[in-house]
């Protein structure tokens, strides 16, 4: 064989396998970045779902607050118709006519004797204690469910 035979075989061996190693190089580089580009994919997605349950967490603070709030509040509201009550009775508190008005048609009444009247007097207190009551469950219901909706409609923040 002569020289140039075995040099072109030579070469020709070299190219091959530099064009082998090439080949595989590109695969890898290729397969590198497809690993990275799936690892930013899943740290993204974790970093959405850790979002997500933070907001969540905090909402449900909020909403455990909301709860606990109203709760105090009808422990409360408890003790304000017997105060009123006690009130009324007392002296240091005094109705309006308005309520007086509901019981016109009794209190003109010509058959209305002096006990039926001291037994309305008595029961007034007790249906204005149970009014305040009712208004005041009333009320901290509405509180506590604008507050829920308040909670609900505030934009989330990321």
């Amino acid at each position: 064989m002569s020289r140039t035979v075995v040099t072109l075989t030579v070469f020709a061996l070299w190219s091959v396998g530099m064009f082998c190693a090439g080949w595989a190089w590109r695969g890898d580089r290729a397969e590198g970045a497809a690993a990275n580009q799936r690892a930013a994919g899943a740290e993204a997605v974790a970093d959405q779902v850790n979002q997500t349950r933070a907001t969540e967490q905090s909402q449900a603070l909020q909403l455990a607050d909301i709860g606990s709030k109203h709760e105090e509040d009808r422990t409360a509201a408890e003790a304000v118709p017997a105060a009123i009550v006690a009130g009324l009775r007392s002296g240091n508190l005094r109705l309006r006519d308005d309520l007086a008005t509901c019981h016109t048609a009794r209190l003109s009444e010509a058959a209305a004797v002096a006990v039926e009247r001291d037994a309305r007097a008595e029961l007034r207190p007790e249906v204005v204690g149970a009014a305040v009551r009712i208004v005041t469950d009333a009320e901290d219901h509405i509180r506590a469910c604008q507050a829920v909706i308040a909670a609900d409609r505030q934009p989330v923040t990321q």
